[in-house]
């Protein structure tokens, strides 16, 4: 019974959001900034980032509220904190904050039918950070380098020193194929 009147508090926020009325935003604002700021800064992110991502999500949220066919069927605090993971993982897998929002967010759906899905995947994030932190060098630097910064294989032949890029190239295969056993020795599927 509590979790149906925590929905109609929410659709009545979401009601206020899509009004423009500032309590609700204000009240949105103050029950659910304080966790994405948490997730944020254990994510190496700063408090600016946070105040960045959550502002990015709350256009998502207007912008769906917007429409005649959205309808809250989560607690909006799940909600919403599900577009602000959504966004912080792809602002670091890309490297660099994007103001312009992904088309799948078109497409969000309310976290509470993904949650399994989600806590799966923090697992495996969780397990690949610690992989890839129990690699050494110079295999965490070349995957960072290739994967993360996006650096050619020429540009990581000569900074490690290699002959050329094809001899970077085989050294980052066995660095990724040492990184994947590390992965699956911790990982039971």
């Amino acid at each position: 019974m509590k979790h149906n009147l925590n929905i109609e508090r929410d659709r009545e926020l979401l009601l206020g959001l899509t009004r423009n009325d500032d309590k609700a935003l204000s009240t949105i604002y103050v029950e659910n900034f304080p966790a994405v700021l948490r997730m944020v800064l254990q994510h190496k992110g700063s408090e600016d980032d946070a105040k960045d991502l959550f502002q990015e999500a709350m256009i998502v949220l207007y912008e769906k509220a917007q429409t005649s066919e959205f309808d809250l069927y989560s607690k909006l605090k799940t909600y919403l904190y599900a577009i602000c993971r959504h966004l912080w993982l792809k602002k670091l897998q890309s490297g660099s904050w994007q103001l312009s929002l992904p088309d799948e967010l078109e497409e969000v759906l309310p976290a509470d039918n993904h949650m399994e899905d989600h806590d799966k995947k923090d697992e495996q994030f969780r397990i690949m950070e610690q992989s890839m932190g129990s690699m050494g060098e110079p295999c965490k630097t070349i995957l960072e380098d290739y994967y993360i910064r996006k650096l050619s294989m020429a540009d990581i032949a000569e900074k490690f020193g290699y002959t050329n890029a094809e001899n970077a190239k085989n050294q980052k295969y066995k660095c990724l194929m040492r990184l994947k056993k590390l992965f699956f020795d911790k990982y039971k599927l």
